[in-house]
């Protein structure tokens, strides 16, 4: 099995990975699981309470798309469960395993 650690490190290693979960369809559950677990714990909230806050202070015409993605991005990595992100972890390793 691959060692995840060393995707990081390895952008060719990466690209293939990609490729082979996006050619067996295996991303697309993967991001659709995603954005199931995201919503049942609330992330989904408590980042579009954070872009209210935010386009609260800043105004509304003083605020682009491109800024919002910007500012919340590192809050909305943060915001991840950590049973969230070894669940998809689990999710690619098993997929990995069984692709050898």
């Amino acid at each position: 099995m691959a060692d995840i650690t060393k995707i990081k490190r390895e952008p060719q290693m990466k690209a293939s990975i990609n490729q082979a979960l996006v050619e067996s369809g295996e991303r697309e559950r993967l991001k659709e699981l995603l954005r199931t677990k995201l919503i049942e714990c609330g992330w989904r909230d408590q980042l579009k309470d954070y872009c209210k806050e935010i386009i609260k202070q800043k105004g509304l015409d003083n605020v682009t798309v491109e800024d919002l993605v910007k500012t919340i991005t590192p809050k909305g990595r943060a915001l991840v469960p950590d049973e969230v992100k070894r669940e998809l972890l689990q999710r690619i390793r098993q997929f990995l395993a069984e692709k050898q």
